[in-house]
């Protein structure tokens, strides 16, 4: 395992070493989940949240069955990108997660507070133990791919995530600055120990396209992920753009409205995990 680049199809380990682990916690009971895919980014502000949301929109649309687990407990943003407030509700079976307008099912920590611009001043191992109450405690049903929007970095929770969570592989957000080099490897590096496949790399705000002339303007600078996914042997699966009517949907609640054609790569990798 020490040679692995965290591509599976490259190698065809099954990762017999991350089997052993007898840290996955039990789903609910009531609970039906296919694969887990787990949305990562090394540092925040390169829209991860965004990324994780449309591609569990172009799932939806593959007609998949959908859910999201929004891990980053202090800076939650998935209900507000789909207009949800609230969960279904409860029993004494589990908790039920909100529904979106499509059907796609979310838990999130600003679902269950009074109001939802409340902070959350937890420490470290009670927000690791809330993310794990989102898989153990909430009932997911009949989900064939569930999204789980990662906090940036490589603390607490990604920690709980990979250990916790059967984690099936690993899209990495990034942006294409100067440190991009740094900060991806760090993520690669950390999947790579967890024994937990990465699927590929989504590059959020890669250009500009100019409204009047159509050229593409590169605002951060000129990429330098690629030099990156060469040495990791790894697929760049999407150049997302600045797109203005995206960061409008997503503060209206209606990401379910956004154009996701071009994720088409990303969301082929995810039906390969």
């Amino acid at each position: 395992m020490s040679s692995c680049n965290g591509n599976c199809e490259s190698c065809g380990s099954d990762c017999s070493e991350r089997k052993k682990e007898s840290f996955l916690e039990k789903p609910n009971a009531k609970s039906k989940v296919g694969k887990i895919i787990a949305v990562v980014s090394g540092k925040g502000g390169v829209g991860k949240s965004t990324v994780t949301s449309m591609l569990a929109v172009a799932m939806a649309r593959q007609g998949k069955r959908v859910g999201i687990l929004d891990a980053d407990i202090t800076g939650p943003s998935v209900p507000t990108a789909f207009g949800v407030e609230q969960c279904q509700g409860a029993s004494q079976e589990g908790l039920y997660p909100a529904l979106t307008r499509t059907g796609i099912q979310v838990m999130s920590i600003n679902l269950l507070l009074d109001n939802n611009t409340d902070p959350v001043v937890w420490r470290g191992p009670v927000i690791a133990g809330a993310v794990k109450q989102f898989w153990t405690d909430v009932i997911w049903e009949d989900v064939d791919y569930l999204f789980v929007d990662m906090p940036p970095g490589t603390g607490d929770v990604p920690l709980t995530v990979f250990q916790s969570l059967p984690v099936d592989g690993v899209v990495i957000v990034t942006s294409p600055q100067d440190l991009v080099s740094m900060i991806v490897t760090k993520a690669v590096k950390m999947a790579n120990m967890m024994h937990i496949p990465v699927l590929g790399f989504v590059e959020n705000y890669a250009y500009l396209t100019c409204p009047d002339c159509g050229k593409k303007i590169s605002v951060f600078g000129e990429s330098k992920l690629d030099k990156v996914a060469e040495e990791f042997n790894l697929p760049i699966l999407a150049r997302l753009p600045i797109d203005p009517a995206v960061a409008q949907a997503c503060d209206h609640g209606l990401m379910e409205t956004v154009d996701t054609g071009i994720l088409k790569d990303a969301v082929a990798a995810v039906e390969k995990a």
